[in-house]
């Protein structure tokens, strides 16, 4: 057994919940699955895509028979058509980790979404609610203008921190949410109103699971392929004719426009597979990039080492 994962192993006992974050496709919900089974534990969903109902194999879900095996809370519980925040998906959380405890069981949440992570052990900035045509109007923005028409928009709002801080679409069009409904930045909401930890961070395991490049490449490659079987062509036809916004989370998926594309005959079967790969590790090489510079003191362990899971506990 390599060292890192001695010391996980070593940290599992008595501690209050065990964390387990890491890139898409590099083992993570088979990593929580064994530990809930050696710990009486229960999987709970850290990850925005696998809440939907919709998505259960774009978003890798895990499937009705790993389910089945140890509890799992938090997975394909909101329905296509709703958006869904970081706080939102907090306040679910502590209802979890409360029923949880109260069985004596050990909470085991894993994921991809850093956020959710950060705001579990460090607390979340309490951010105001933001009228729909609000978050519309600046989503559009985003979308004909980009970056530079976002952050010019939050110049002539007030908020210049932002337009100078944050280069990332999604993240500027929140901070001009934000400053056009409230008339306040967001560094000013997030310095005002902070909630407290659901977690200790030191009562807990701490997980990133980081493996070699060229291994979580391979394991992306075959989860393109597996996302263009009939069963996932499927799932995308019918959430396709839900007739929803193209702006929802779930219709931004990855996975969602690229078989819509294949389905239309706008590509063929291995253009698309192309497609699925290469934005999946884009998707992972940010994910990688988050955990690196948010979670720099969580424990990396490497999924791909020459040793079985079970060796972790």
């Amino acid at each position: 057994m390599n060292d890192s994962l001695q010391s996980v192993k070593e940290q599992t006992e008595g501690n209050r919940a065990i964390l387990i974050a890491g890139p898409t496709a590099s083992g993570k919900s088979a990593l929580a699955l064994e530990l809930a089974k050696a710990r009486n534990g229960v999987i709970i969903n850290a990850d925005s895509m696998q809440l939907y109902e919709d998505l259960r194999l774009v978003s890798a879900r895990p499937s009705v028979e790993e389910e089945a095996q140890v509890p799992h809370r938090l997975y394909g519980v909101l329905p296509s058509s709703r958006a869904f925040s970081t706080g939102a998906w907090l306040r679910l959380v502590a209802e979890e980790l409360e029923a949880v405890r109260a069985l004596g069981q050990l909470p085991i949440l894993v994921g991809g979404t850093g956020l959710y992570f950060k705001g579990l052990t460090e607390g979340l900035a309490e951010m105001p609610e933001i009228p729909e045509e609000i978050r519309t109007k600046a989503r559009s923005l985003g979308d004909l203008e980009g970056v530079k028409g976002l952050k010019a928009a939050l110049i002539e709002a007030g908020d210049e921190e932002a337009a100078e801080g944050l280069n990332d679409p999604q993240r500027l069009a929140r901070a001009l949410e934000v400053v056009l409904a409230t008339g306040k930045a967001l560094a000013v909401w997030q310095n005002e109103q902070q909630s407290v930890p659901l977690l200790n961070a030191d009562d807990c395991t701490r997980i990133v699971l980081a493996p070699p490049r060229p291994w979580l490449h391979e394991r992306i490659a075959m989860r393109a392929r597996l996302m263009l079987a009939e069963e996932g062509q499927q799932e995308v036809k019918a959430l396709l004719a839900k007739g929803l916004s193209s702006k929802l989370p779930a219709m931004r998926a990855i996975g969602v426009a690229e078989i819509d594309a294949y389905l239309s005959g706008k590509c063929d079967l291995e253009q698309t597979i192309h497609k699925l790969t290469v934005a999946t590790r884009q998707y992972a090489k940010r994910q990688e990039t988050w955990f690196r510079n948010q979670m720099a003191n969580w424990q990396r362990v490497d999924p791909s080492a020459e040793i079985t899971l079970k060796e972790i506990y």
